[in-house]
């Protein structure tokens, strides 16, 4: 093995740990698109949902058939319709459903029983179960239109859902549900997810869909300049939704919206849309800093705030690296320890990912920034630019006329924010007395207006 892949992976994987601790016996309910399983994504979303549950996660996996059923009603020259994104189910359609269903499952099964050797499935025992989880009822007559046998979710068995669980099992939901006369009803995959997360609370409901999720500019097309917005507030959400037209098929951009909007207010703290055409979707917005969908959320994760006690731990597993490598002064953890309240942090689901501490010198009217860090995995991301502006604020608040930092590495990084070169003398007489002169550190000011 390389001495190139064990410095990429131990890093990399030390950085995914707080996330596998954190998710460590939460509930996941997972909806996957027919589509993704009709592209040929079932192999490989399997492994990863077997790797995710193999670290503790309980799953809950329920799979459309939108285009499965589609097909089936072409090979018996029925056409499928549809009315208020629905499908109308009449008989035939019903069939086609109940084997298409039937098909999905024992392929679904099969996925989770290999076990190859060298293959992300070797030695994993995921024991998957079926059953009669959710009572149906008739939508009805809408607007005219008889859906006839599509139903719409009435009860979720979560007593049920959660002693299979517990024992270790992935559960396997359908979109089928079953009214207490026992007619079968064919619902919607989103439906049964949604309500599903909701009824045991969930603390993710994830759909893998066609669409990569929503845009920061959802009306324009996408673009370097209008990528994916990775974490939606549920207010945001709930104004895009009212804005944009009823969703009649998957495509459009309120289809999945609408259903994290609904889990996100009756409860369930985070719903996301991920691509299912991106390998390791799941994994990548699992255990990632921004993951790679939308997450829709009730608050904003990510808090830029003055530093704790308690987060000089995640401080300095943070600088250690750049430490290490030269590119910071070392600090000890008492140094830290000391001065925490000079520091700002950007922590983000209970991890550090950027920090900065301010170190004033009123006698000249200025102060130091210094340790300004941002993790490896958000560099690019503006949180650089999110501490250095809180800094100012602060220095401001101090009644001090400048910043200044000292680099070796960075120099052309504060050039582009408004830094000037100063020469060492510069530097007040009591930060003069402790400069490396072996270091040979360039001094860099910014005057606050």
């Amino acid at each position: 093995m390389s001495a190139i892949f064990n410095f990429t992976f131990v890093p990399w994987f030390r950085s995914v740990a707080p996330y596998i601790h954190m998710h460590r016996g939460k509930t996941f309910v997972v909806g996957v698109a027919g589509e993704a399983i009709a592209a040929g994504k079932l192999p490989a979303i399997a492994q990863d949902l077997a790797l995710i549950q193999s670290m503790g996660v309980k799953v809950v996996l329920v799979h459309g058939f939108r285009p499965q059923v589609n097909e089936q009603l072409r090979a018996k020259g029925h056409e499928a319709r549809y009315s208020h994104g629905m499908r109308i189910t009449d008989s035939v359609a019903l069939d086609c459903a109940q084997e298409a269903a039937g098909q999905l499952r024992y392929e679904i099964e099969a996925a989770f029983s290999q076990g190859l050797p060298n293959t992300p499935m070797a030695g994993s025992t995921v024991r998957v179960i079926s059953g009669n989880f959710i009572t149906a009822r008739p939508v009805g007559i809408v607007d005219g239109v008889d859906f006839q046998h599509s139903g719409l979710v009435r009860k979720v068995d979560i007593a049920g859902i959660r002693r299979t669980l517990d024992h270790g099992a992935m559960v396997l939901l359908s979109p089928f549900g079953f009214s207490p006369t026992g007619e079968a009803f064919n619902l919607t995959m989103e439906e049964v997810a949604t309500s599903v997360a909701i009824a045991m609370q969930a603390d993710k409901l994830l759909f893998m869909t066609e669409v990569p999720g929503v845009r920061l500019n959802p009306d324009e097309p996408e673009g370097e300049d209008n990528p994916i917005d990775t974490e939606l507030p549920l207010a945001a959400a709930e104004r895009l939704l009212a804005a944009l037209p009823t969703p009649q098929q998957p495509t459009d951009i309120a289809f999945y919206l609408q259903h994290c909007v609904k889990a996100c207010k009756a409860g369930v703290e985070r719903s996301h849309i991920i691509p299912f055409a991106t390998d390791g979707a799941l994994l990548l917005e699992i255990y990632m800093h921004d993951g790679i969908g939308t997450m829709v959320i009730d608050e904003k994760l990510e808090e830029l705030r003055e530093a704790t006690a308690d987060d000089v731990g995640g401080i300095i597993q943070l600088i250690e690296p750049f430490e290490r490598d030269g590119t910071l002064v070392k600090r000890d953890r008492t140094e830290i320890e000391r001065d925490v309240a000079n520091y700002t942090v950007i922590e983000h689901d209970g991890v550090i990912f950027a920090c900065a501490a301010l170190y004033p010198y009123p006698e000249a009217r200025t102060g130091e920034m210094a340790a300004l860090t941002v993790s490896p995995q958000s560099q690019g991301q503006g949180d650089g630019e999110k501490v250095l502006k809180r800094i100012e604020q602060r220095a401001r608040a101090m009644g001090l006329d400048s910043i200044f930092v000292l680099t070796t590495r960075t120099m052309h990084w504060f050039l582009k924010r408004g830094f000037a070169q100063v020469d060492p003398e510069w530097l007040p007489e009591a930060r003069k007395r402790k400069y490396n002169w072996d270091r040979r550190s360039m001094v860099f000011v910014k005057k606050l207006v």
